[in-house]
């Protein structure tokens, strides 16, 4: 085994990765040491690389969603074996997989999809943990008992709402109504199951035209900000909203009293975060979505594959992710040695 890894980390927010080597870390504990097969790269990349202050004198490894093969473990590890090919999201307040090699917590880890390329297998973990625990760890919503009940998915088109339009309608068996503004997004919404699809621009009126009762469920993959008085209003009494997005303002919370509605938050890195005692739910839920990748009840959502990653190929996916017109899943093969 090489003693070396490769890694394209950034020591600004303004500059392009930067291509360094560092030893082969030692997996201890829980830890995998995995080589990566392949990477996707979502909005979170460029909102921590945005976040960079001043010039770094170690570059910081981001990138949070990863296929690869198990080559070390620690000796608490319990799950996996060497040679286990495997599929996980990580851990933000850890190094990141724009990398040839990377640790992570095996207790967020799955089995990666058996019948799936690598590419198409490392576009699903965080939009796969995201859109699951947005559903069904936050507002509990329940497989049989809540079947037919109506779910609105704001900004369904990208990766989250991806998986969560599938979710929805495999797992949940849900009336889902998503929103997209464009020809393109609004076909692929319709091509993963939702059963209407409507512009978000005009978000209150293209609802009612639907002539439907109030949503049960509002999933918000958009900016808090914009829909919270719309997503407040239109939510059925003792409904849920779930929102993903940092909110920038003071919102009115009491306008749901008389509702008895609520608000949850969803980040997927919590659990991992702060080493939750359910921290295993990551492991188990990243199973049940391979075997339904495997069996065919999910399907991919990776649309762009950029070829291996390379300073000039991570920053083109950070540029189609910043347009904010991405469909489904960007991914990137494996740093060339």
């Amino acid at each position: 085994m090489s003693q070396e890894m490769i890694s394209l980390g950034y020591t600004s927010s303004d500059t392009t990765a930067t291509r360094f080597t560092q030893p082969l870390p030692v997996p201890e504990g829980k830890d995998l040491l995995i080589k990566i097969d392949a990477i996707a790269v979502n909005p979170v990349d460029t909102k921590v690389k945005a976040g960079i202050e001043g010039q770094l004198e170690k570059p910081k490894l981001i990138g949070w969603d990863a296929t690869g093969t198990v080559i070390a473990a620690g000796k608490d590890c319990e799950l996996f074996k060497v040679g286990d090919k495997v599929f996980y999201a990580g851990d933000i307040s850890r190094d990141g997989c724009y990398a040839s090699h990377q640790l992570v917590d095996e207790r967020i880890v799955g089995f990666a999809p058996r019948k799936l390329p690598a590419v198409e297998a490392a576009a699903m973990p965080l939009t796969s943990i995201t859109a699951w625990e947005a559903l069904f760890s936050r507002m509990r919503i329940f497989p049989n008992l809540d079947t037919g009940k109506t779910l609105l998915i704001i900004g369904a088109a990208g990766g989250v709402g991806s998986m969560a339009i599938q979710l929805a309608k495999q797992v949940a068996e849900l009336n889902v109504v998503a929103t997209a503004s464009r020809p393109e997004s609004s076909a692929w919404c319709r091509e993963l199951g939702a059963d209407h699809v409507i512009d978000h621009h005009d978000l209150s009126e293209e609802y009612a035209k639907l002539n439907i009762a109030p949503p049960d469920y509002i999933l918000c993959l958009g900016d808090t900000d914009p829909y919270y008085e719309l997503v407040t209003d239109l939510i059925a009494p003792q409904g849920m909203i779930c929102f993903v997005v940092t909110s920038q303002q003071q919102q009115n919370i009491d306008k749901l009293k008389t509702k008895s509605a609520g608000i949850v938050w969803e980040f997927m890195f919590t659990r991992p975060m702060f080493k939750t005692d359910d921290i295993s739910a990551q492991h188990q839920l990243l199973n049940r979505v391979s075997e339904m990748l495997d069996d065919g009840s999910l399907r991919s959502t990776l649309k762009h594959n950029l070829g291996p990653m390379t300073a000039d190929s991570l920053g083109e996916a950070h540029q189609q992710l910043l347009s904010g017109h991405t469909l489904g899943k960007i991914a990137l093969t494996p740093i060339e040695e």
